[in-house]
């Protein structure tokens, strides 16, 4: 799994040099951060279904047209598996979290979610949304602290930019 600490081991192994002073002070600053990291985790873990719901709820309120007949949220099975991804994409954040790092999403998310999107014909524009409302319903005074939510909006962003 990617972390901050794997990914800049690989680099200097790769390089066939040790990590340099800048690769240990990012090192240094992932683990600074771990704190804020695990907080929002832990919130993350204890609202994560009723984000996904409302972060899905969000984005067929965008796109109601997903709802039409033959459309990728047209049945209850459809509106369940829109749901469930949605949920996964919160988890995998979680897991990012955990792990200072972006290779849950990466490996998990991202990898290949274009093409199966496309083959499956499904819009990549509602997960967008809904990853882009989850981001923008967190709030640091009643979620978590500034510097957690930070940590948690960065890797919506990121996921959001790789759908993009």
């Amino acid at each position: 799994m990617k972390s901050v600490v794997t990914t800049v081991v690989t680099a200097a192994d790769a390089a066939g040099r040790f990590p340099s002073t800048s690769d240990l002070e990012s090192v240094q600053g992932s683990i600074q951060r771990a704190a804020a990291r695990m907080e929002a985790a832990e919130k993350l873990a204890g609202n994560i279904d009723a984000v996904a719901k409302e972060a899905y709820d969000a984005c067929i309120k965008k796109y109601p047209y997903l709802n039409d007949a033959g459309e990728a949220n047209s049945t209850d099975t459809y509106k369940a598996k829109c749901h469930r991804d949605v949920k996964h994409y919160m988890r995998l954040v979680q897991y990012c979290l955990v792990v200072g790092g972006t290779g849950p999403l990466d490996e998990w998310g991202i990898a290949g979610s274009r093409e199966v999107y496309r083959a499956l014909n499904l819009p990549t524009p509602p997960y967008v949304e809904a990853l882009s409302f989850a981001r923008n319903r967190g709030c640091a005074s009643r979620d978590m602290s500034a510097q957690a939510l930070t940590e948690y909006n960065a890797l919506l962003d990121y996921a959001i930019n790789s759908l993009s």
